[in-house]
């Protein structure tokens, strides 16, 4: 596993992809990614050099002061361990950022990523017809 921050226009463009081949219903330009890459912390993951998924990590907002971390990773790679690495990552660097809460925001029709999100310890605190906020 290789993880790169997010930070030239080849990671610009494989964070896109991951991102919008996990949530087409949220699809993101090229250009959105840039502008997030400036508030976020944003990372890739590669098995080789095969894409394999990648991370957000949203600074504390709020009252009370919430991080959103959010962990994707493409079909063929789950249920191997990858998404555990890069949970535990994407975590590190949040609690680095000492938010009083953590959540994290799935698309309703991605079931693995409650299933994980759940199996973490995240508990569903809204919902709309699009995503379920989870927090810990």
């Amino acid at each position: 596993m290789r993880v790169e921050t997010v930070s030239d226009e080849r990671t610009i463009e494989d964070w896109k992809r991951a991102h919008n081949e996990i949530v087409p219903a949220a699809a993101l330009s090229t250009d959105e990614v840039r502008e997030r890459v400036g508030r976020y912390h944003l990372e890739v993951v590669y098995l080789g050099d095969t894409l394999a998924g990648c991370t957000t990590v949203r600074p504390p907002t709020g009252e009370p002061q919430t991080a959103t971390v959010i962990v994707r990773v493409l079909p063929p790679f789950r249920r191997q361990g990858l998404g555990n690495q890069l949970y535990d990552r994407a975590m590190t660097h949040a609690q680095t950022l000492e938010p009083q809460h953590i959540e994290t925001i799935v698309w309703v029709p991605n079931t693995d990523g409650l299933r994980f999100a759940e199996a973490k310890g995240f508990v569903e605190v809204d919902r709309d017809e699009d995503w379920i906020v989870l927090r810990r």
